[in-house]
C-alpha cells in the first residue's frame, strides 16, 4: 500500500526570513492525521534568506539530519561543534540528553534549501554526538546510495534507530529498483523533480508512506532528487 502526501497539503509558514513547510505535525503546524510515520518525526523542507537564520536553541532525544539542497548552512553546538554543511553532505547530530545549537545562513546573497529530518531514536538518554560526511553526485546517480544507516555500514552517518536512509539522483531512462522486507515500510521524498512510485507520480515536496510492498520502483519523468527511509 502506497499513501502519498502531496507538498500542497503539508504545514505552511512563511515569516519573511524562513519559508518552511511541515510533512508532519511541527511547532504552530498540527495534524494529528500527520504526526509522523514509523520513527520518522519530521521532515521540514526549509528555505532560509540570506544572513538569517535559527538563534540557539535546545533539543533533546533525537536524531536529527540536515540534508542542504542548495546553498550553505552554517552549524555550531554546545558539543564544540561547528561547521558548513553543503550540497552532498549529510549532517547527523544526536540530541540525547541535550545539546544547544544554532543553524545560520552564511551567504550575504543567496538563500539556502534543505530538508531538516528528525527520527525518534530506540534508547532515550544517550550521550550528544555529532557526524558529518560528504556523499558525491556520482554515488547517488541513478543508484540509492546509502547516507544513514544503524551501523554506519558503507560509509554512512550512523543513526540510533533501525531506520536507513537511501539518496539518489534520478534521470529518465533506467528504473532503480529497491527491494523492501516483508517486516519492513518505507517513506519516501521527493526532493526535487518528478518520479513515479510504483506507477504512481510525485513531484517536487511530495511523500510516500509505504506498507505490505515488496518492491518499490522508481522511474524520473523528469531530473529528481529522490530520499528513502526504509523502517522497521
Amino acid at each position: 500500500m502506497i499513501s502519498v502526501r502531496k507538498a500542497a497539503a503539508r504545514g505552511h509558514f512563511d515569516f519573511d526570513w524562513l519559508n518552511t513547510y511541515h510533512t508532519f505535525s511541527f511547532d504552530q503546524y498540527y495534524d494529528p492525521r500527520f504526526m509522523g510515520f514509523r520513527s520518522l518525526r519530521v521532515i521540514n523542507e526549509d528555505r532560509v534568506q540570506p544572513a538569517r537564520g535559527f538563534p540557539t536553541h535546545g533539543h533533546r532525544d533525537m536524531e536529527i539530519i540536515t540534508y542542504v539542497l542548495a546553498g550553505e548552512l552554517e552549524h555550531k553546538d554546545s558539543m564544540g561543534n561547528g561547521s558548513v554543511i553543503r550540497p552532498g553532505d549529510v549532517q547527523r547530530m544526536s540530541a540525547g540528553t541535550g545539546v544547544r545549537h544554532s543553524e545560520a545562513n552564511p551567504s550575504q546573497s543567496d538563500p539556502v534549501h534543505l530538508l531538516q529530518i528528525w527520527i525518534v531514536p530506540h534508547r532515550l538518554g544517550s550521550a550528544p554526538g555529532y557526524e558529518q560526511k560528504f556523499f558525491a553526485d556520482e554515488e547517488k546517480r541513478g543508484r540509492l546510495r546509502l547516507i544513514a544507516s544503524p551501523d554506519g555500514r558503507d560509509g554512512s552517518v550512523t543513526v540510533q534507530q533501525d531506520a536507513s536512509l537511501y539518496a539518489a539522483l534520478l534521470e529518465p531512462g533506467p528504473e532503480v529498483v529497491y527491494e523492501l522486507r516483508p517486516d519492513r515500510h518505507a517513506w519516501v521524498q521527493v526532493a526535487r523533480g518528478t518520479v513515479e512510485l510504483n506507477g504512481q507520480e510525485l513531484g517536487q515536496g511530495d511523500g510516500a508512506a509505504v506498507s505490505d510492498e515488496e518492491r518499490l520502483t522508481f522511474a524520473a519523468r523528469e531530473p529528481a532528487e529522490v530520499l528513502l527511509f526504509d523502517l522497521a
